[in-house]
């Protein structure tokens, strides 16, 4: 069980503090894949024609049938990535060095800073219908892998020893551990995430869909692409259609997927008394006592499964915690090695080249303008939790109320906050500060979803013989908040202010540098040196502030986020 006691932080031996040769590796390997991706862009066409728009309701149903195929691909790309990636973290010591660093970046890179150099770069050397599609899913995979492989690596490092060293008894190897162990172990989690990662997909679809540099037009065919016309053309009747098939859409999939996925994964927690209230799904009912689903599970799912199962058992799997690292590396590693200090050599002098075109007066906006933001990210992520947690955990412990609360969170973190912002801008502006205050509200709406699902996953785990314990000793109020609550919650909050903070800086850029009726509002800040040296093609500018942005939310991650991590994984597991 959870030993509230051991709540004081240790101070960690492992050298969490301090920056290792493998930072330095991911890093230098970002830095080589933007500045080569920012040179390739440079040859990309001067003028590319977009796809005209119809605003027409008839063609809703395949514009949204695009959008949604666009997200399907880039999350099946992201469990793939999550399942695979954080698990070698989470049992790979040597891999986790170079792994959780990188992952560090990845996270940290302002997706829409990066969407550029993805989509002149991919442009410049695939046929144009192609790349623009192939940059949509890249975008909304990196708006949708991070937070889910977190949340993934996070459920391995902290299942129960006891649940491990069962699994050992009874050798169990990699395969079987997965299935009967770690997937149902961070199944709640990893339930969650998927939702929280879908529902901010929506935001990266959008701006997929409408993205422009200069005279070269990417649009794409889409619900994105659709608003955004109507929106251009002030035409309301448009963009409430387009708004309403969003809703649709959204509450479809919450009916059809996401709660049967919950009602099913509620057999997944950890506890030895069976929860009073389960969350219920009429739709997971229905599938779970259909006869077409009975008979499909009993002749196709159960056959195949056990076809998997047997085949898997039979090939010599290493046994679940034993490691292969200290073999020699082959000949193909020795290789890819080769092969990757060439590439991290050559974007390293492709960036040298790019950032000596840069003045002293721009490399003091970039540092003025990283101060600024991170003092509204800081802003933007308390007053996230502020509310966050109270919310979450009142959804998490309450089915009745989850039942009608969850839809609401779902369309309310799915529609996009670009569509937010004309309205959220007419009050703020009015306000002191003008936009330096609006800024904190508009990435507080890029924020607050990523803590709040992560919160509601906790509350949800926490095992009902637990809730029973804490009733019976007569926990009530701010004592039972600091014994089971926030200790329960402490893995998640960590999981969500890290996929939160890296949401803030993304935010920063559409946050700090808006267009709204004919006019330009810009904030001092490092989002809006990115916005800027994008409208104007500045890559050399482009390139030093996203470099600089990374830079900053790596540091933040590793004297920060990766000790409270540790602390979590050593002392918050249930156990």
């Amino acid at each position: 069980m959870i030993r509230p006691q051991d709540r004081i932080f240790k101070t960690q031996s492992s050298g969490t503090k301090s920056f290792t040769p493998a930072d330095a590796l991911a890093l230098l390997v970002v830095i080589a894949l933007v500045s080569i991706g920012a040179w390739i862009a440079l040859n990309s066409p001067a003028s590319i024609e977009g796809p005209n728009i119809s605003l027409s309701p008839s063609v809703l149903p395949v514009y949204a049938l695009f959008s949604v195929a666009r997200m399907a691909a880039a999350y099946l790309l992201s469990l793939v990535f999550t399942l695979l990636y954080g698990r070698a973290a989470a049992y790979h010591r040597r891999a986790e060095k170079v792994l959780l660093p990188l992952l560090d970046i990845l996270q940290s890179i302002p997706i829409l800073s990066f969407l550029p150099v993805v989509l002149l770069s991919l442009n410049a050397i695939l046929p144009e219908g192609i790349a623009s599609e192939l940059a949509a899913v890249v975008l909304i995979f990196t708006s949708q892998a991070w937070n889910m492989t977190f949340a993934w690596y996070q459920s391995l490092t902290t299942i129960p020893k006891e649940l491990k060293e069962a699994s050992t008894i009874f050798r169990l190897n990699t395969w079987m551990q997965f299935i009967s162990l770690e997937l149902p172990f961070g199944m709640i989690s990893l339930i969650w995430n998927s939702m929280m990662s879908w529902a901010g997909g929506w935001f990266f679809l959008m701006a997929a869909e409408i993205f422009t540099v200069g005279e070269r037009d990417f649009r794409l065919p889409g619900l994105g692409a659709y608003l955004h016309e109507a929106a251009n053309q002030g035409d309301l009747s448009a963009i409430g259609w387009g708004l309403g098939v969003l809703v649709l859409i959204i509450v479809l999939l919450d009916q059809f997927v996401w709660r049967p996925l919950l009602a099913w994964s509620d057999r997944f927690k950890v506890e030895m008394i069976e929860n009073d209230n389960p969350p219920q799904s009429w739709f997971y009912e229905w599938l779970h006592s259909s006869w077409f689903s009975l008979q499909l599970s009993k002749h196709i799912l159960q056959p195949l499964r056990k076809r998997i199962d047997t085949r898997l058992q039979k090939q010599p799997l290493p046994v679940a915690g034993s490691s292969s690292e200290e073999k020699k590396p082959t000949f193909l590693v020795s290789l890819l090695r080769l092969i990757l200090i060439g590439v991290i050599a050559y974007g390293a002098f492709r960036a040298v080249e790019l950032l000596e075109m840069l003045s002293l007066a721009d490399w003091l906006t970039i540092g003025l303008g990283v101060l600024a933001t991170f003092l509204r990210v800081l802003a933007a992520l308390l007053l996230a939790l502020l509310w966050t947690i109270p919310v979450g955990v009142a959804i998490g412990t309450n089915p009745r109320l989850a039942t009608v609360l969850q839809p609401v969170v779902q369309i309310a973190a799915s529609v996009p906050a670009t569509a937010l912002f004309p309205m959220l801008l007419l009050f703020l502006l009015t306000l002191p500060g003008g936009l330096n205050i609006a800024a904190v509200g508009l990435m507080l709406m890029g924020t607050q979803w990523y803590l709040l699902f992560n919160v509601i996953a906790g509350a949800s785990a926490i095992p009902q013989d637990l809730k029973y314990t804490a009733k019976l000793m007569g926990l009530n109020g701010w004592k039972r908040w600091t014994t089971l609550i926030l200790p329960s919650l402490f893995p998640y909050l960590i999981t969500g202010a890290i996929t939160a903070s890296g949401g803030a800086w993304n935010a920063s850029i559409v946050a700090e540098y808006v267009q709204f009726s004919g006019s330009t509002y810009s904030a001092k800040g490092i989002g809006a040196t990115i916005a800027q040296a994008t409208a104007t093609g500045n890559y050399p500018l482009l390139l030093a502030a996203t470099l600089f942005m990374v830079l900053v939310v790596v540091v933040l991650n590793r004297f920060i986020w990766r000790p409270l991590y540790q602390t979590a994984e050593d002392q918050y597991r249930m156990e």
